[in-house]
């Protein structure tokens, strides 16, 4: 899964072990998120946008779902 981690951290002049402290998880966990490496569950998607203030969509891409056009209604 794509991401905007890095740049949502390095606007606010944060490293990878700030981030974590703020999100109660290991620096290991950030890194691995940053790279793709792991996909964050779906709580602490949450904790990444209330923490930037941004919808959870503007944060990660699941870059499955391109082809797919909206339910109507």
């Amino acid at each position: 899964m794509k991401n905007r981690l890095k740049v949502l951290r390095a606007e606010r002049d944060w490293t990878q072990a700030d981030l974590a402290e703020k999100l109660e998880v290991s620096r290991q966990t950030i890194n691995a998120i940053e790279k793709g490496k792991y996909d964050p569950s779906l709580p602490l998607a949450f904790k990444f946008a209330r923490l930037f203030a941004v919808p959870i969509e503007s944060i990660f891409d699941d870059e499955m779902g391109r082809d797919i056009e909206p339910s109507p209604g």
